[in-house]
Order: C-alpha cells, then structure tokens, then sequence
C-alpha cells in the first residue's frame, strides 16, 4: 500500500536526501536498499526532488589544497544605498564569475546573509594575490554599494557540504 501522507512522503525525501548529502555517487540500487524502498520509488522521489529544484545538482567534495588552490571568504558590508536595476541584472548574470576566471580563481560559494556582514563569497585561488585581485574587482565594481570587504584565508577545512575531511592526521597536526 502507498503511503500518501504529506507526512509520510516528507520523511522517505528525508531519508533519500541525507542518504545522497553523503554520498551522491550512489547508486538508486544502494539508497532503496539502505532505505528500504523500491528502486522505482527512490527514482520518482529524487526526480520530484530535482522537479522542485530541492536538489540543485550534484557535486564532489575536492581537497583544493592538493589541487595547488588556497580557500578564501570574502566577507563584504553593503551601504545602504539601494541597488538598481543595472547592478541587479549584472549580480544575476553572473559575470563576476567570467572576471574571477581570468583572475584564476573560482567560486565555491556565494550566499547573501542577514548579520554583520551582507554577502559571503567562498573562492579559491593558487596565490593570495589573485584572492585579492577578486576583493579589488569587488571594490572597483560595487564601490558605492561596498562599505567594508574582508579578505580571509581558511587554514584547515574539517568539513565541507557535510562531508568530514578524511585526513585526520593533517587534522592532529594543525590542531597540535
């Protein structure tokens, strides 16, 4: 028998969803088992999931220092000047991220927040310098929306979109 409660069908997304927060390289096959579901019923509740845009896409988890980058968070205060429409499409057209790239550096993470600072950015970069060509870029292009920009480096990443740093000595040695 089905199950058809909001509730019910809130809890089997729950369970696919943690299951693939740790692991989305699994298999439908390894999540029904785990779950115990059907194969066919994980498959139409992550297609619902992807449908409703809860799931984003699916990615890896990358030491970026054994890649040869160093993270940065680029925190950044606003003015209270309003935005306009010009500065609204240039953000959602993504173009800082083209600038970033001739820069040689990416972006991890770009989230707008309610606190002390308004916007976070997470990049990675193979020197500071670049990281810091991004927070002039920044400056340059936002001037009179930006109060403050913060450039700061992450030393040791325990865990990244969930999924703990497998080096626990690495770990050891920089807590020592």
């Amino acid at each position: 028998m089905a199950k058809s409660s909001k509730e019910d069908i809130f809890k089997d997304e729950q369970k696919i969803l943690e299951k693939l927060k740790k692991n989305a390289n699994k298999s439908i096959n390894e999540i029904a088992n785990e779950c115990g579901f059907s194969r066919q019923k994980v498959w139409r509740i992550i297609k619902q999931l992807e449908k409703n845009r809860i799931i984003w896409g699916y990615t890896a988890v990358v030491d970026e220092e054994k890649q040869g980058y160093d993270t940065y968070f680029i925190l950044i205060k606003r003015t209270t000047h309003p935005l306009d429409q010009d500065l609204a499409e240039k953000i959602i057209s993504r173009k800082l991220e083209e600038q970033m790239d001739k820069l040689q550096c990416k972006m991890v993470s770009s989230v707008y927040t309610h606190g002390i600072f308004d916007w976070i950015l997470m990049i990675t970069a193979k020197e500071i310098k670049q990281a810091k060509q991004v927070c002039e870029l920044l400056r340059m292009r936002y001037q009179k929306y930006l109060s403050e920009v913060h450039l700061v480096k992450s030393l040791f990443p325990v865990k990244i979109q969930g999924i703990l740093n497998p080096d626990k000595d690495s770990l050891k040695g920089f807590l020592a």
